[in-house]
């Protein structure tokens, strides 16, 4: 059987570093089979992202000029160059490039584009005879309990009783949830954002209008999640495999080798907590000093908790003293993927974003779960420490979502512990989950038959 002829994607994904890093590893996989990226992406973006471009002479990055939109400081492009509360204006930033988009797109003629949160852009691609996917780099776990098609609200809420119960036919008859993050999703209903547009109604339109809907995932695992989206709206849905990160060409920086290079094996607990939103002050304190309470060595790369301009000025009273020699906290941009790499990291401590929480599987550290109050992040956290049993969450409180320094010191103390029963438990399933994901040919199949979908699509 002949073999079908490379495919044009173009690859246009959510301004947000969480968001263009994956899409960027997916593209290093389809380059490999010989299809030709397009890849849009911010301007002064790129460079923090040109590293992870493996197969440059067929993914071209494709500069988008990101309008400057009235609240916006002038250089902002990404959701990590803003505070949270800012994160809708970069949407509409991101709104605004549709001319742009319309024009690039006439020129370099693509047989598909994949987006995320760009709802608009079905209607354009099929003006111009394009296929679109909307690909999502959650799991359709999280996506599917969340907000499909029958929960469609149009900004007029659903109530938290409503989502105490999974949505009709959904495979899983009950998911844990506590009351403050029942209160947040409920809440996030009414969330405009950007251009007016309400958060769920942005997804859901999107969705609908969409050729096809992918996802980050394999069928092993995430299979009647997607079947069940795919149900819902009537639209093929293709499972990408979990999309490893490919070993960079970069390398540690000296800096953090010679100082991991100082603890024994397994021994230092490392927190990346996220490219976005910073903690409020109390959590930050509470998080170091649960830290600090394990009494093992960390690195913790965390933003400045609100209201603070340098870390140094939000630490706790004679922190840096007790801690030094032992624990760093670090205020700028970290090597996640290499850290976790590193033989003496033995813990993670993760917000539970997608990209984070596949780096972090694939290595050896034992997993903490200290979700944001974020619909994927919640329902990874759940993923991970109720289905797959491969982390441990931090304990909060059910109506105000806090945690302590004790609970985090708990938490560490349990995946650390090889005495301790569910610490055990959590590091055998992890390691038979990260043999499973790394096994010879599972990527490579969901890839190929990924694939394989696309060609029929098109």
């Amino acid at each position: 059987m002949d073999t079908p002829p490379p495919l044009h994607i173009a690859m246009f994904p959510w301004f947000a570093m969480g968001h263009l890093t994956p899409y960027l590893h997916f593209s290093n996989k389809l380059a490999k089979r010989g299809h030709k990226i397009s890849f849009f992406i911010p301007k002064k973006t790129q460079t923090k992202l040109q590293h992870l471009n493996l197969n440059p002479n067929l993914i071209t990055f494709v500069p988008i000029n990101v309008p400057h939109v009235d609240g916006l400081p002038h250089d902002a492009e990404t959701s990590s160059d803003v505070p949270f509360s800012l994160v809708p204006l970069i949407a509409t930033a991101m709104d605004q490039t549709e001319k742009q988009i319309e024009l690039l797109l006439k020129e370099l003629k693509p047989q598909i584009v994949f987006f995320d949160f760009q709802y608009w852009l079905p209607n354009l691609t099929q003006k111009l005879g394009i296929k679109s996917l909307q690909y999502w780099i959650s799991s359709p776990f999280a996506i599917s309990y969340s907000w499909n098609g029958p929960r469609q609200s149009h900004g007029k809420g659903l109530t938290v009783d409503d989502l105490k119960k999974p949505p009709s036919g959904y495979p899983d008859s009950y998911i844990k949830l506590h009351q403050h993050e029942l209160q947040f999703l409920s809440s996030t209903r009414k969330l405009v954002f950007g251009s007016g547009v309400y958060l769920y109604d942005r997804l859901h339109i999107g969705t609908s209008l969409a050729d096809a809907i992918g996802y980050k995932g394999c069928r092993e695992i995430d299979g009647p999640y997607a079947d069940y989206l795919g149900s819902v709206y009537g639209k093929p849905s293709l499972l990408s495999g979990p999309l490893l990160p490919e070993s960079s060409k970069a390398s540690l920086d000296e800096k953090w080798v010679s100082w991991l290079n100082g603890f024994k094996h397994g021994s230092v607990v490392f927190i990346a907590y996220g490219s976005e939103g910073p903690l409020e002050q109390n959590q930050f304190e509470e998080l170091l000093l649960g830290l600090e309470l394990t009494g093992f060595p960390f690195l913790a790369a965390l933003k400045p908790p609100n209201g603070f301009d340098s870390i140094e000025e939000a630490l706790p009273e004679g922190f840096s003293e007790r801690v030094k020699g032992k624990g760093i906290v670090y205020g700028s941009w970290i090597q996640q993927q290499l850290i976790l790499e590193h033989p003496s990291v033995g813990c993670f401590i993760t917000h539970c974003g997608a990209a984070s929480v596949t780096e972090a599987l694939v290595n050896m550290c034992q997993l903490v779960l200290l979700p944001r109050v974020g619909v994927d992040h919640i329902m990874n956290a759940r993923m991970m420490s109720e289905k797959l049993k491969v982390g441990v969450e931090v304990e909060k409180g059910d109506e105000d979502g806090l945690f302590t320094k004790e609970s985090v010191c708990k938490a560490v103390r349990i995946v650390m512990d090889d005495e301790n029963e569910v610490g055990r438990e959590v590091r055998k399933n992890h390691d038979e989950l990260r043999k499973f994901l790394l096994s010879e040919h599972l990527e490579s199949s969901c890839v190929d038959s990924f694939c394989e979908k696309l060609q029929d699509l098109i």
